[in-house]
């Protein structure tokens, strides 16, 4: 590698990723600035007051094996071990889906719903890295938050964010679906499911062909697991309780016929933040 020093590091290697990956140059800048921080060991600050550092043989070595891995394609929070979500910083591994900036909606919806103070008890479905659970159960702690996941791997990851948080009021158990939630029931439910058409073009682009796949596809139409989902909760949902999902971007008026066909009330869309309807919820009679 000719470039040594930091300065050089950001401006040759941005402009390598910008052209190999086709990404903004801000975006390109921020993710070798990321890279940096991890093998250095310091804070953004750190490195723009010492652009003339240059990294010893074993840093560029880290520093090369990471950059080759995110010139490949692969996720910068998979590289990182990390990825910030609703003011936290998860870590997420290749057994989780990446948390992403649109599915923040999900957790506003049902902090909406969610009383502040008294019992009141929330299930997420398919919690993987937990960041939906943890982040809700981070805000309200007088909640009883259970979250699930078929992924013992992934189960792993989120308790390892349990601990981080040191959270007391969540409850993580392997579960597909609502399988091994026997008699209980929530005033909330809350889902990311899978809710990709399998045979969609964009599972072999970009991020997603890192991810797992069990997280991110689901039939033809990719709404299986939210049928299979809706067709199961009423036995697990309490009287006038929420149900919410994240769905994909063409997918709220189905995802609200199939609520509304369920029986739930109050049926609604909601969009993030580029006007896009990315979740859709009811509340049970």
């Amino acid at each position: 590698m000719s470039y040594s020093n930091i300065q050089a590091l950001l401006i040759h290697h941005s402009k390598q990723l910008e052209e190999s990956l086709d990404i903004d140059g801000i975006s390109a800048r921020i993710e070798i600035q990321c890279l940096l921080q991890k093998v250095l060991h310091v804070d953004r600050s750190y490195l723009l007051a010492h652009p003339e550092q240059s990294l010893d043989e074993i840093q560029q070595s880290r520093y090369s094996a990471l950059l080759e891995r995110r010139l490949s394609g692969e996720p910068v929070a998979y590289l990182l071990g990390s990825r910030e979500f609703y003011g936290l910083n998860f870590k997420v591994s290749k057994a989780t889906l990446i948390p992403r900036p649109e599915t923040e909606l999900l957790v506003d919806l049902s902090l909406q719903r969610i009383p502040r103070y008294g019992e009141f008890r929330v299930l997420d479905l398919g919690t993987g890295s937990g960041a939906i659970a943890l982040s809700i159960a981070h805000a309200r702690p007088n909640i009883e938050m259970v979250a699930v996941d078929a992924s013992q791997n992934a189960l792993d990851v989120a308790l390892e964010n349990k601990s981080r948080f040191a959270l007391s009021n969540v409850r993580l158990m392997r579960s597909n679906w609502f399988s091994a939630l026997i008699d209980e029931r929530f005033d909330l439910i809350v889902a990311n499911p899978p809710y990709i058409a399998t045979g969609d073009e964009h599972l072999s682009h970009g991020d997603l062909r890192f991810e797992p796949l069990s997280a991110l596809a689901s039939g033809p139409d990719g709404l299986n697991d939210i049928r299979a989902i809706i067709s199961q909760a009423k036995e697990h949902i309490n009287p006038r309780g929420y149900m919410l999902f994240e769905h994909g971007y063409d997918q709220a008026e189905n995802v609200c016929k199939l609520l509304q066909q369920a029986g739930f009330d109050e049926v609604f869309s909601a969009r993030d933040l580029s006007g896009i309807k990315r979740a859709s919820g009811g509340i049970s009679k």
